[in-house]
């Protein structure tokens, strides 16, 4: 890899939530300066581009078919399990296959859409801020739950979490809309889950432990009958 790609993948552009938070650690770190409090300005500066880290936005290569379920979130695969989806989702009460993918706070935080579809649904729920890599932060936690819809009615849910350190869920987008495959649809501050509902008989393609890119990593494929794919660490 050369020096400008090894850049490249660091200096990202920034999402525009970020802007404002970039800009307060920045304005916090000049005071520091010019109070002469140099040990903690310096801290400052580390902070600061830690937060402009924390809100980059770069480019993906979203894999097009239909079927596919992309990630939406970059992080670790934290769960693969069949549970019964929550309310909110408004899907059938029979367990599906829940696919889990934990951020920390290093990952990108910027969601995007795992499949065309339409937004039939969605509802924020106020809750707690438990670590998000817990199950129970699942129902526990504050999150915001979209019911994607396909051309063919097949739907699939998709649930961000809000974790220990998170404040707030951000939506770019509104019920009724229609996203393409890795459109970005919203985001969490700071360190978080997404959740995603397969419909009924589809089947991951990813493992527990695994690294997924969110707009690139498939998930799923709802118009195959290939089986769940077992892992190995190596």
């Amino acid at each position: 890899m050369s020096v400008f790609q090894s850049v490249s993948q660091v200096l990202v552009p920034i999402h525009r939530e970020g802007y404002r938070f970039v800009a307060i650690f920045a304005a916090v770190t000049i005071a520091l300066f010019w109070l002469h409090l140099t040990p903690l300005a310096w801290l400052g500066v580390v902070l600061t581009l830690w937060c402009a880290y924390f809100f980059r936005d770069p480019e993906r290569v979203t894999p097009l078919r239909d079927g596919l379920v992309i990630s939406p979130a970059d992080g670790r695969v934290s769960a693969i399990e069949e549970v019964v989806p929550p309310p909110e989702l408004d899907l059938p009460r029979d367990p599906i296959i829940r696919i889990s993918v934990f951020m920390n706070v290093f990952d990108v935080h910027v969601n995007r859409a795992p499949l065309d579809a339409a937004i039939s649904r969605i509802v924020y729920i106020p809750g707690l801020f438990l670590n998000a890599d817990l199950d129970k932060a699942s129902l526990d936690n504050e999150r915001q739950a979209l019911t994607l819809e396909r051309a063919n009615g097949q739907r699939i849910g998709v649930v961000q979490i809000a974790g220990l350190v998170a404040r707030r869920i951000v939506k770019f987008v509104n019920e009724g809309e229609h996203l393409s495959a890795g459109q970005r649809f919203g985001l969490i501050r700071f360190g978080s889950r997404v959740d995603v509902y397969l419909p009924k008989g589809a089947q991951a393609l990813v493992c527990v432990g695994q690294r997924a890119v969110a707009g690139e990593t498939v998930l799923a494929d709802l118009d195959s009958s290939e089986p769940s794919r077992p892992g190995r660490s190596s």
